[in-house]
């Protein structure tokens, strides 16, 4: 089954362009059926899906791949579900996990506001992830910018009480509005302590982008929030 659109008026990405490789476009024929989850099955059934019951963790915006398949691999006790909407990061990532024969990660590609409200229910995520979304950095686009009041209360929704938000940003500005909406939204506390930046945890993998931008002198701010018990 290939990978589907639902339409809405709102989305919280903007595709951009970018040719798909022809291992890639193999990729999709081969390992589709296997990691692919489609917007239209409705709600998903965790345990059916990996054929286990195991922590949840969701990432958004995955880009080529290459931390969300090292984070399964080193996590193998965990189940992982990526969303993205760009077909070469898909393309690339269905091709590495098929051959290294994960076996804990499914994929979406589609519109990830379509995904949380259709297909995953509410208290079934472990640990939300959102590593480096387009910044929209112009003063005018920053209504674009995905992490809203509205997104974080239908984050929130989705995790079960305890269950963390994780963030990365390389914009400084950007840090800064996240932590404001974060630390805004009721229900949530800041793991590292009140308007706190958190040390990037051991499980996120520092990407080649990430290492260039060190070189570059550039920082990296990472944002860890739990949700509590109603």
């Amino acid at each position: 089954m290939k990978p589907e659109f639902k339409q809405k008026a709102i989305r919280s990405y903007v595709i951009r362009g970018g040719r798909i490789t022809v291992a890639q476009k193999k990729a999709f024929d081969r390992y589709w059926p296997h990691f692919g989850l489609s917007l239209f099955d409705g709600p998903l059934d965790m345990a059916a899906t990996f054929g286990r019951e195991a922590p949840v963790v969701l990432e958004i915006g995955f880009g080529m791949g290459e931390s969300l398949l090292t984070m399964s691999q080193a996590e193998a006790d965990k189940n992982f579900i990526g969303i993205e909407v760009h077909p070469p990061g898909v393309g690339s990532l269905i091709n590495n996990a098929g051959k290294a024969e994960v076996s804990n990660l499914r994929v979406y590609m589609a519109d990830a506001v379509d995904v949380l409200d259709d297909c995953i229910a509410d208290n079934s995520l472990d640990r939300f992830q959102l590593y480096f979304p387009d910044p929209w950095h112009k003063k005018k686009h920053n209504k674009r910018r995905i992490v809203q009041p509205a997104f974080i209360e239908r984050i929130k929704a989705k995790l079960k009480p305890g269950g963390v938000i994780h963030m990365a940003t390389d914009w400084e500005a950007y840090a800064e509005h996240m932590m404001e909406v974060l630390s805004a939204a009721p229900g949530l506390e800041n793991c590292a302590g009140e308007y706190l930046f958190a040390e990037r945890p051991e499980y996120r993998p520092i990407t080649k982008f990430e290492q260039r931008g060190e070189r570059l002198g550039h920082g990296v701010w990472d944002l860890l929030f739990r949700k509590t018990p109603a």
